[in-house]
């Protein structure tokens, strides 16, 4: 198979943490073309999205006692080549958030891949749906107590009632402005005036789940399946569990309920086509559903000794075959 991966520039990776290389390398390691790409490398032309594309050869990373070590000179890329996208056998799109006008300028044009020729993961028209922090409001059995608004006394209303609250960006990642807000904080109204932008902006506030203190879990799903976790752990004075600011990971289980949760959600996520995704669960609680780029797969590899990227390369396989077989059917139908 050819795959494009749709990534931020492969010098700002980390291949000893990003999930995009875990993924480029199980499907080198199963025989694969791996090509690169970014979000303003893409193109629209004779009604076909193109992308300016470079194959990729990828030494792998060695798992060490500190964790995962990388070659120093850890990829190689071949020449620059404008291709249209329908001539991989599938597209990842991997791009970090946030999802702003350019991000959303790109999923247009992978609307102009032919879906009958070519696997889109995420779906453009998911990840448009799917805001990170507000798809997972529809999932009312699972969530905390969650409001989204920019109105200061929405919002201090809210805090008043629940005596403490989390307030989220709605297009932040990796924790990224994320405020424990209290009712007795004299820089309240401050705090909502930045995050809101002054009342031009709306923001998500969640109840404060004390939980938090014992881990932020990140769940795999492939399409709708759970397929491995890890726990987030906040250290230090920050509240975050965060890799990204920190927070320790430690290996963890999907518990009964867990399972539960993912049945629930796995229609809706199949339905709107978005087939790998990361959800962060907090006492139980679904606290954000991660279609953008969900990351997460070095480190459950590391803790659990699995290769979760070999099993979503292995689904894009069966899928793939799947879409060219259905393909041929079609083609034979017309004659």
């Amino acid at each position: 198979m050819k795959l494009a991966f749709i990534i931020d520039p492969l010098k700002q990776l980390d291949p000893g943490h990003d999930t995009s290389v875990a993924l480029m390398e199980a499907a080198q390691a199963l025989g694969h073309e791996v090509w690169v790409t970014q979000a303003n490398h893409l193109s629209v032309v004779g009604g076909k999205a193109y992308a300016i594309l470079e194959q990729v050869k990828l030494t792998p990373v060695k798992l060490g006692e500190a964790g995962w070590i990388k070659a120093p000179d850890w990829y190689a890329l071949g020449e620059r080549t404008l291709q249209p996208l329908e001539e991989m056998d599938a597209v990842l799109m991997r791009t970090d958030p946030p999802v702003n006008v350019p991000y959303l300028y790109a999923t247009y044009i992978l609307d102009y891949i032919d879906p009958t020729k070519t696997l889109v993961i995420n779906s453009p028209k998911g990840l448009r749906a799917a805001n990170e922090k507000m798809y997972a409001l529809q999932f009312t059995e699972a969530i905390p107590e969650t409001i989204v608004s920019q109105d200061k006394s929405v919002i201090r209303e809210f805090l008043d009632r629940k005596g403490s609250a989390v307030l989220k960006p709605l297009g932040g990642k990796a924790g990224e402005g994320i405020l424990f807000l209290q009712p007795n904080d004299p820089n309240f109204n401050s705090l909502i005036e930045i995050s809101t932008q002054n009342s031009k902006t709306p923001v998500m506030v969640q109840t404060y789940l004390p939980a938090a203190k014992e881990g932020d879990k990140r769940i795999v799903l492939l399409n709708g399946n759970p397929i491995g976790a890890v726990n987030r752990i906040p250290t230090g004075s920050e509240f975050r569990g965060n890799m990204a600011v920190g927070g320790r990971v430690a290996k963890t289980e999907i518990t009964e309920q867990e399972h539960q949760m993912c049945t629930y959600l796995a229609p809706k996520l199949r339905e709107d086509g978005l087939v790998f995704v990361g959800i962060d669960v907090i006492g139980g609680y679904l606290t954000e559903v991660n279609v953008t780029s969900p990351t997460g797969v070095r480190e459950i590899d590391r803790l659990d000794n699995v290769r979760l990227g070999h099993q979503v390369i292995k689904w894009v396989e069966e899928a793939s075959a799947a879409l060219k077989s259905q393909q041929k059917g079609n083609f034979q139908e017309s004659r």
